[in-house]
């Protein structure tokens, strides 16, 4: 497998947990995204939307982290990263899409990138606006878990704890307090004990500067 990637993506540390979670070797081509690497026609015919991360595994190319995922939970079943029942199932992937589909979006660099060159939104301006978005997620997906539990749900690792741990960290680097948020900094000291969550950090990354 060659996965497409850059370290600091949250989307891409979402795959690279997975990859380490299932135990799968591949070959990592990083991209730097401030430097336009990933905005070239070569890389279109990779990822139509010219973004991070796509995998591609023998004659199949995967874009969309989520998607990429749960290829990767379907072809690769051990160990499971969805609960064996629906309503687990349901749960798992809500909490996901919250981060993925509510947060994260709305904080991503091209979304900055627009805020300042198109809108003109100085660095102020930009950082209210991430902490907002990070704040009115995390205050939902506060109430979702449950007091004292170690992951998201259940005793092992899944999907939702692979979305939220790159988010906690993305709103590390933005200096976001995240005291009002006991449970999601539990679920967070929790992962970053398990080897996978740790070695796909953006900080241990072989191409980190």
């Amino acid at each position: 497998m060659k996965f497409f990637e850059s370290v600091l993506s949250s989307a891409a540390f979402r795959v690279r947990i997975a990859l380490n979670l299932k135990g799968l070797a591949y070959e990592s081509a990083v991209l730097d995204l401030r430097a336009g690497d990933h905005l070239t026609p070569e890389f279109a015919r990779t990822s139509p939307l010219h973004t991070v991360p796509a995998l591609v595994d023998g004659e199949r190319t995967l874009i969309e982290s989520m998607a990429i995922i749960e290829y990767l939970d379907e072809t690769h079943p051990q160990p499971p990263l969805l609960p064996r029942d629906a309503h687990g199932r349901a749960r798992v992937r809500a909490i996901a899409q919250l981060v993925a589909c509510d947060i994260h979006p709305l904080n991503n660099l091209r979304v900055l990138r627009w805020l300042k060159h198109d809108l003109g939104a100085d660095d102020a301006a930009r950082g209210r606006w991430m902490h907002h978005w990070i704040h009115e997620g995390f205050t939902a997906l506060e109430t979702m878990l449950v007091e004292g539990a170690g992951f998201c749900h259940g005793e092992a690792p899944t999907l939702a704890d692979i979305c939220l741990v790159p988010q906690v960290v993305n709103a590390q680097r933005y200096k976001v307090d995240l005291s009002p948020y006991p449970r999601i900094q539990r679920v967070f000291d929790t992962c970053m004990k398990v080897p996978a969550f740790d070695r796909a950090h953006p900080k241990n990354h072989p191409a980190a500067t």
